[in-house]
């Protein structure tokens, strides 16, 4: 039967159960509030279906949401099921699935992505505006508006961003979503090619490092941790973390998580040190703390900054970093080391997988007569 409720008859209504027709009702659970309820037959089963709450949700608009709920039964459909689909799709937001891809790949990452690298550069440049939306909405416009104050000034950071993103959307689409995982690469084609270029990190001309190195003669830590970066090679990393158990002898057997994050690299990497590496690392000792060779003044190791602020007080361009390159120029042009063992100084994989799993040396012995051969041109 048809007894079509009012506005003001609905307002007004004690609480109960109030009938408006083909199955449209309003409970009240108290005179002033209830919610809107569709009774009706769904492939068989009686089924109630929540329209909303009373007063937020009006008589019109409760008329036009049972409207519709019937039309998708009278053609087959389940409005309560297609409505919770929507619901989930609404609920699974960009920034959940980037944490959720992030708890996945863990594994992969060194130290299981505690540093936070992995995460920085969706966490600063693209959750900040689009983490807030569902993933399944997330269309090429959106990233590439984006992402475009940086493609050509900041391209690096941007493909990170990019390609981290094109992770997240793909271990979405794994989850059973419905997202489009071409969405960064047709963003990639939005933004173009990117106008910025790479600049090398600047390097000391290896003829220059000898007058540098004996200009190194405080014994303060940032001294003492320069002299050893140059004399090894290794990046300041495993510089400014290293340890005085991790030296034996003239072997210093760096932990793989201590080395850049390379794909193939699970193992230590072993460093020969030279006498003259050695003496450093004696010298050294003096200041350590808490195991550490080089500490800072106040907490934890020395800073990479550090470094990089010696070498601009006295008016260089070149930065630590940029010693690998110095030390990588002097063995092309002043030996006869081969490609692999000149590679294998600087910890750069030279071989893919198949070719690792059989040629499994080092070249300790060879890198060994390098690095005393360095150390001597160095010390002059």
């Amino acid at each position: 039967m048809n007894r079509p409720l009012t506005s003001p008859g609905a307002k007004h209504a004690p609480a109960g159960k109030h009938h408006d027709g083909r199955g449209l009702y309003l409970v009240k659970r108290k005179p002033t509030s209830g919610k809107w309820v569709l009774r009706a037959t769904i492939f068989g089963r009686r089924r109630e279906m929540g329209l909303g709450r009373f007063p937020d949700v009006g008589i019109a608009e409760a008329r036009r949401a049972a409207d519709d709920a019937r039309y998708l039964i009278r053609t087959g459909r389940d409005p309560i099921s297609e409505r919770a689909q929507v619901t989930a799709t609404y609920r699974h937001l960009l920034r959940d699935i980037a944490e959720a891809a992030f708890e996945t790949r863990k594994a992969e990452l060194k130290d299981d992505g505690v540093a936070g690298r992995w995460m920085s550069p969706l966490n600063l440049h693209i959750l900040p505006k689009l983490g807030a939306l569902p993933v399944s909405q997330i269309t090429q416009n959106d990233i590439a508006e984006v992402l475009k104050p940086l493609w050509h000034e900041k391209s690096v950071t941007a493909t990170k961003a990019l390609n981290r993103l094109g992770i997240v959307l793909n271990h979405a689409a794994a989850m059973g979503l419905e997202v489009d995982i071409q969405a960064t690469k047709k963003a990639r084609a939005l933004l173009g090619k990117s106008r910025h270029q790479r600049k090398k990190i600047p390097a000391m001309d290896w003829r220059d490092v000898p007058e540098f190195y004996a200009s190194l003669d405080d014994g303060s830590v940032s001294h003492l941790a320069l002299r050893l970066l140059i004399l090894t090679g290794l990046r300041s990393g495993p510089i400014r973390l290293a340890r005085l158990d991790e030296m034996d002898g003239n072997i210093w057997t760096v932990p793989a998580k201590n080395m850049k994050s390379v794909k193939g690299r699970e193992s230590d990497f072993r460093v020969p040190l030279a006498p003259l590496a050695m003496s450093v690392i004696e010298e050294a000792t003096q200041h350590e703390r808490d195991g550490y060779l080089f500490p800072s003044m106040r907490k934890g190791v020395l800073s990479d900054a550090t470094m990089s602020r010696l070498m601009d007080r006295r008016g260089l361009e070149d930065r630590p970093h940029g010693f690998r390159s110095s030390l990588r120029t002097w063995i092309a042009e002043c030996t006869d080391s081969p490609f692999d063992v000149a590679e294998t100084v600087l910890a750069h994989q030279t071989l893919n997988s198949v070719q690792r799993a059989y040629q499994r040396s080092d070249h300790l012995e060879r890198r060994m007569e390098l690095a005393a051969r360095w150390a001597d041109f160095v010390s002059g």
